[in-house]
């Protein structure tokens, strides 16, 4: 399990001195991944534990408040996605005030340095640092030289077929319902985390019972129905199918993701899910009554239940 640390200030020894990759990591795609392969090398060569460095909240979040939202996952499944490469801690610096001001000198300075007393550090090649970004790679690596410390950079990273392998890519995927694309930069598929919420409970009475997930800072990927597989809090792996959007035929004011467990009975408000979105079946749609909503509900689900076959 990775260890989640949530500053970087008055840090005991034992979590200080690792190897870090440093970088927003949002999606941990696979051009993260190896990124934090080069530091997990560092970390073997050197002897040292292996982390990540990233920000909480995201910095584009700190500086445009009304963005919309276009988180890829939640630190818990941040973490998660981290532990099978090998990494102990994730360090998840608040990116506050304090740290929006800091020049570059100072990020490597007093929270590289002082604060984290990192080893060897791995970047992205765009990566950048400190105030206005005036922070690069290049100028990581000549600060690590001053100060004790290695630095590895490493360049872009595609896949044989072109593949754009960056968050965008994963958001631009996302956009078009494009699924295999979006699991293709990923590495597994786009899965959504939250607490199950009290709905209309509509779908109970046409035998459709759902579980309400609030898709809160998640991007909001093509709205519409897709093929699913929710993972519940026992580990026990559910296909289903779902809803996405805000509901043509019973409009809401938020966008709520709506996912029937096929063959499962159970009470899980208050927990939490995880749901992946394995395949995009279909836009959203308005009905001419609940007679048409069920006869297309039925359809749906024997799509979804083809798809994950």
């Amino acid at each position: 399990m990775v260890q989640i640390v949530p500053d970087w200030r008055d840090l005991p020894d034992r979590l200080r001195g690792a190897a870090v990759a440093i970088g927003a990591f949002d999606g941990v795609h696979r051009g993260h991944q190896a990124v934090i392969a080069e530091a997990r090398a560092a970390a073997d060569r050197l002897g040292v534990p292996l982390a990540v460095v990233s920000f909480d909240p995201h910095p584009r979040r700190w500086f445009q408040p009304e963005a919309a939202p276009f988180r890829l996952m939640t630190p818990a499944q941040m973490a998660r996605a981290m532990a099978p490469l090998g990494v102990d801690r994730l360090h998840l610096l608040p990116f506050d005030a304090t740290m929006a001001a800091m020049t570059d000198t100072a990020f490597v300075g007093r929270v590289l340095c002082d604060g984290l007393g990192i080893a060897h550090a791995a970047v992205g090649f765009d990566f950048t640092y400190g105030k206005g970004r005036t922070g690069s790679a290049v100028g990581l690596r000549r600060q690590g030289e001053a100060l004790g410390f290695g630095v590895t950079v490493v360049d872009r990273i595609d896949d044989g077929d072109g593949l754009k392998l960056s968050s965008s890519g994963v958001r631009e995927a996302l956009k078009a319902g494009d699924m295999p694309r979006a699991a293709a930069i990923l590495g597994r598929p786009f899965a959504i985390e939250g607490e199950v919420i009290h709905g209309d409970k509509r779908g109970r009475t046409i035998g459709v019972p759902t579980a309400n997930v609030s898709m809160g800072d998640y991007m909001r990927p093509a709205y519409g129905v897709y093929a699913t597989r929710t993972r519940l809090p026992d580990g026990r792996m559910i296909d289903g199918v779902a809803n996405l959007g805000v509901r043509p035929m019973f409009e809401i004011d938020q966008p709520l993701l709506e996912v029937w467990l096929f063959d499962f009975d159970g009470d899980l408000y208050g927990q939490t899910i995880e749901t992946e979105l394995v395949a995009f079946l279909r836009g959203e749609m308005a009905f001419d009554g609940l007679d048409a909503l069920k006869v297309q509900i039925a359809a749906d689900a024997a799509a979804a239940r083809a798809a994950l076959s």
